[in-house]
Order: structure tokens, then C-alpha cells, then sequence
């Protein structure tokens, strides 16, 4: 089953249909509609092998949360690489699913790390801000939870409690 799986990973290209990207073109490649049936590592692995041939890549990222399952991101050295990679690979069935490519909306740790711009403390507080903005949003819906009318019932229980 692995080398199966595997060659049909590998398996060459279709005819991609033409890239169209809302993100402008950087080094990292974010991949949509990845099979959840493959465990993490094998996946990584697989990826390296189907990108390689397109650039030398930096990092591959890819979790199992439930957020974040059936993405990846791609990390190429160069533009010219991963541009060359959104074009041929779109679509591409893998694990027998059509690979879903773009351009990566912010820059990269990895890409940052190299060029030399990259700062933990910037990503700490974006980190910091995102915990904060989770946190008022679960208590904004306990409070809209609390604060919903009561069904009739309830109203007249209180109400005669109140009496």
C-alpha cells in the first residue's frame, strides 16, 4: 500500500488548469485538499518528493489539527521556484486528490530566518494578540448566551418564584 501510495503521489502531472492567485507570489507554497488518511511524517516525506524536482525547499509544515488538516506549506528557497510549482502542480492528484495550490498570504519563519528580518518577539506578540482576540470572542458568546430571552416556561417559573 505505501508504494502504491506513494507512486501515485509521484505520478506525473495533469493538464494543470491556469493559476490564478489572490496572494502575491513568495517562497511559500500553501497546499489545500491533502488526504487526512496519511499520517503526518509519510505526508511531509511525500511532499518533499513531489516538490523537489521544482527547487531546493527550506522547510515543509504541516500539523494534524483539526484546523489545519488537509494543509500544508512549502517553503522554497526562491520565488522562481515556487511560482514554477503553483503553475505545473495545481490540481495534481494526490493520494487521489486534486492538490489545491497559492501563494502563502504572510512571509514564512523559515524565509524570514534566512533574509534576516525574522524576530521572535514580533511573533510572540502576534501570538499574545491572537490568544487575547480568541479569549474576548468565547467570552463575547457567553455573555450573548446569558443574555438570550428565556423561553416561556423559564419566564413564568421566575416570575412565580418571584411571587
Amino acid at each position: 500500500p505505501k508504494q502504491r501510495a506513494l507512486a501515485t503521489a509521484c505520478a506525473a502531472p495533469m493538464a494543470a488548469p491556469a493559476a490564478t492567485s489572490a496572494n502575491a507570489p513568495k517562497e511559500t507554497v500553501y497546499v489545500n485538499n491533502l488526504s487526512e488518511k496519511v499520517n503526518q511524517e509519510e505526508m511531509k516525506k511525500s511532499l518533499y518528493a513531489v516538490f523537489a524536482p521544482f527547487g531546493p525547499i527550506i522547510d515543509i509544515v504541516h500539523f494534524k489539527s483539526n484546523k489545519m488538516r488537509g494543509q500544508a506549506f512549502v517553503v522554497f528557497r526562491d520565488v522562481p521556484a515556487a511560482s514554477s510549482a503553483v503553475r505545473q502542480m495545481q490540481g495534481f492528484p494526490f493520494y487521489d486528490k486534486p492538490m489545491k495550490l497559492d501563494y502563502a498570504k504572510a512571509k514564512s519563519d523559515a524565509t524570514a530566518k534566512l533574509d534576516g528580518s525574522y524576530l521572535a518577539k514580533v511573533r510572540e506578540e502576534r501570538t499574545a494578540k491572537r490568544r487575547a482576540e480568541r479569549e474576548e470572542r468565547k467570552a463575547g458568546a457567553k455573555k450573548e448566551k446569558a443574555a438570550a430571552p428565556k423561553a416561556p416556561r423559564e419566564e413564568a417559573a421566575d416570575a412565580e418564584m418571584a411571587a
